[in-house]
């Protein structure tokens, strides 16, 4: 996998989606064994104003992507032969198909960090655990999401 030609052009492609871009969502590992997406502290991503804590819209969405980039990354390893003009295709039919998020801290900090592992990969089907961090380490949230990867 860490020799996939497209790897490098994947993760580019999810650097320049729009809404990772609002997020500032930067891809900073994209591999079969774990996914490693950044962002930083931003105003507008505030959700309690007083508090001044993420907002949970956020904390989800960025565990979903994450999530979205695991599977397919997974997915990556039965496409290898696969043209780039049908990976791309196949990849717009890639989907969330359901994600749980449990909130354990209030999103405090300046860079945080969610990562995504596999817990199951089908051939259309991919579960994967998720986890945001802040830049201290603390434990802020985690999730589960299902993916359709087939």
């Amino acid at each position: 996998m860490q020799n996939n030609p497209l790897l490098p052009m994947l993760s580019q492609i999810f650097d320049q989606m729009p809404f990772n871009k609002v997020l500032g969502l930067t891809v900073t590992r994209f591999a079969e064994e774990g996914v490693e997406v950044c962002f930083g502290w931003s105003e507008q991503l505030v959700g309690n104003p007083v508090q001044k804590i993420l907002h949970g819209g956020v904390i989800a969405s960025v565990l979903d992507v994450a999530g979205g980039i695991m599977a397919i990354a997974t997915a990556l390893e039965r496409l290898n032969d696969v043209e780039p003009a049908e990976l791309v295709e196949r990849l717009g039919k890639m989907s969330t198909i359901d994600i749980r998020t449990d909130y354990l801290r209030p999103g405090r900090g300046v860079m945080f960090t969610a990562t995504a592992r596999v817990i199951r990969a089908g051939n259309k089907v991919a579960v994967c655990r998720m986890e945001l961090h802040n830049e201290q380490g603390v434990h802020i949230a985690l999730g589960t999401g299902t993916y359709l990867v087939g």
